[in-house]
């Protein structure tokens, strides 16, 4: 995994400093090798993380001066072996072992819609010499980000949205539909937007394709419909067994590396069962860690009787990283300043804090995010069994914040309609999906999945140049997943599918206990030096300049901290502390 940047330009040549600014932003995605490409009107950017084909004939940009492409890639192709055998016999010849080369090839072979035939996560520019075409695409689930901002003449991408504010000429202003999604979302707001008017990102499973004029289109190559299909009456056991082969192939795909390959273990079900197929296909010392806080009041901060349970269960060398309360705190700034969109889940500190001590172990690691989504792991999904309107069940459950709440908290010019609520019954409205707990499903593994754990993943463990990769992710896993009966997903109290295959292979200990979270209590109850740095955020004089919040609801929940949380449990206060912290990091 890398990071990937560029500029397009409808006049003048582009900007080399800006090519380079771009770049050195994002030299922790990519702490190998760096590379400028620029011809003309068109520019690329990169920094390497080297995971396959370590020599220089992988570095990037690449250019391919006998089929007149170039590339700029970040992610993986897993199964980038079996093509270039395929490729090899339509004639192509190779210059390198890695998977970067695989997409050059591929690409002149079959065209756009080679993106079908690739197994794994990427975005990626490939530019078309002869015609000055520029091709961007994202993979299926947006597993690997992609950024773009626009101007008079010009057109930058970039894999971090900090890496286009270090190119200049973005508009910073807020964009309040994005900024209600933000607080309704828990922190994720749906491509395009960001809560930068500037600022869009590239949807997933989308090719956009620029021209020379600047003239744009884009194009969805992949889709999946949540629900039932009535031409596969599979019963139960037919189920678990096609998950129990799809997703063993799904981690197995996985370990294509040329260095060694861990698991982030918390302890669940998700990461568990990981381990434990990994195991089955027959690799052994496994590294594993696990990370715990400090507990709050009566909340643990450490799940590691169920790791040191898996750990021992399957022998792998495992760590355990405890960081404490000061330590949380002291990481708290940095952390906010590795995101490209502010994300109020205290995991993504936990998931920063974590990245920092298994990048000086490993560069690779399998990580449990989306089994949630796809399978119906929260507790959540069950009430919309009954549910007769699945908008409003929808905003009753997921909404941190109904618009009539953020009405009291957002000033007058950063608040007007109920933007999240009409996006909610506008994706209902065209969702495949029937029922309103498959609609539920669509809308998460669709959308929420992409724009909060996955992104989170992402950015904090690239913070550290640590390549995560997401097995429950793997689209063959996602196509079956979304075909089973929700009655096999939400009912037993979730995730039913997917426990009654893991008990072929992970401790009951595990599979029947109660769902648990990565849990950073200090960020949830926010007391003592955290409630201080908050405070300190939130009456900046920056944040009174910015004029984003009423002032009398901050004063209430800073005196009342605690008093004001989410249908979920979560702190208000911290997720409005988060936007603004990002942005005064960013300068914005």
């Amino acid at each position: 995994m890398c990071g990937i940047c560029g500029e397009i330009r409808t006049q003048g040549d582009v900007s080399i400093s800006g090519l380079s600014s771009m770049a050195g932003a994002m030299r922790a995605r990519g702490p190998d090798a760096g590379g400028l490409f620029a011809q003309s009107t068109i520019g690329f950017g990169h920094r390497r993380l080297g995971i396959l084909d370590l020599t220089p004939s992988s570095q990037q940009p690449m250019v391919d001066n006998e089929l007149g492409l170039g590339l700029v890639f970040n992610g993986c192709i897993y199964n980038y072996r079996e093509l270039r055998s395929e490729l090899r016999t339509l004639g192509y010849r190779f210059f390198s072992d890695g998977d970067t080369e695989v997409i050059l090839k591929a690409y002149h072979a079959w065209g756009p819609d080679s993106v079908r035939k690739f197994s794994g996560m990427f975005a990626f520019a490939l530019w078309e010499r002869d015609s000055g075409r520029v091709v961007l695409v994202r993979d299926r689930l947006g597993i690997k980000p992609l950024y773009y901002a626009e101007g008079p003449g010009f057109f930058r991408f970039a894999s971090t949205l900090p890496a286009l504010l270090a190119a200049g000429d973005v508009n910073t202003s807020l964009d309040p539909v994005a900024l209600h999604h933000f607080f309704s979302f828990h922190g994720a707001v749906p491509p395009p937007r960001t809560v930068l008017q500037g600022v869009k990102k590239l949807e997933p499973a989308t090719i956009l394709t620029i021209e020379p004029s600047g003239a744009r289109t884009a194009r969805r190559y992949w889709s999946f419909t949540v629900g039932e299909q009535p031409d596969e009456p599979l019963v139960k056991q037919e189920w678990s067994d096609a998950l129990a082969s799809t997703l063993s192939a799904a981690v197995e795909r996985r370990l294509v590396s040329d260095v060694p390959v861990g698991v982030l273990l918390s302890g669940g079900l998700d990461s568990s069962l990981i381990v434990a197929l990994l195991a089955e296909l027959g690799h052994r010392e496994i590294r594993t860690f696990s990370i715990g806080f400090d507990g709050v009041g009566s909340h643990s901060g450490d799940e590691f009787e169920y790791s040191d349970l898996i750990a021992r269960q399957f022998g792998t060398k495992h760590e355990q990283i405890r960081i404490d309360g000061l330590g949380a705190l002291d990481a708290l700034p940095e952390a906010i300043t590795s995101m490209s969109e502010p994300m109020v889940s205290h995991d993504a500190l936990a998931f920063y804090l974590l990245s920092a001590e298994v990048s000086k172990r490993v560069r690779v690691v399998q990580s449990g995010q989306g089994a949630d989504e796809i399978f119906g792991g929260y507790s959540w999904y069950p009430s919309f069994l009954s549910a007769n309107d699945a908008a409003e069940q929808y905003q009753n459950v997921y909404f941190d914040w109904k618009h009539a709440d953020l009405v009291k908290l957002l000033s007058g010019d950063f608040i007007s309609e109920d933007f999240s609520r009409d996006f909610v019954e506008t994706f209902f409205a065209r969702a495949g999906a029937a029922s309103p707990v498959d609609k539920a499903l669509q809308i998460d593994s669709e959308i929420m999945l992409v724009d909060d754990p996955v992104k989170r993943v992402d950015n904090m463990t690239m913070a550290f140049g640590l390549e995560a990769r997401v097995p429950f992710l793997d689209h063959q896993v996602v196509e079956l997943a979304a075909r089973v009966p929700s009655s096999l997903k939400v009912g037993g109290g979730g995730k039913t599918i997917l426990k009654d295959m893991a008990r072929r292979y992970v401790p009951r200990a595990i599979v029947d206990r109660p769902k648990g979270y990565f849990p950073v209590p200090s960020l949830r109850y926010l007391r003592g030096p955290f409630l201080d740095y908050v405070r300190e955020i939130m009456t900046s004089s920056k944040a009174a300049m910015r004029g984003l919040y009423r002032t009398d609801f901050i004063d209430h929940m800073l005196q009342h901290p605690e008093a004001e949380m989410s249908p979920k449990g979560h702190s208000r206060l911290w997720q409005a502390t988060v936007l603004e912290a990002w942005l005064q990091a960013h300068a914005i």
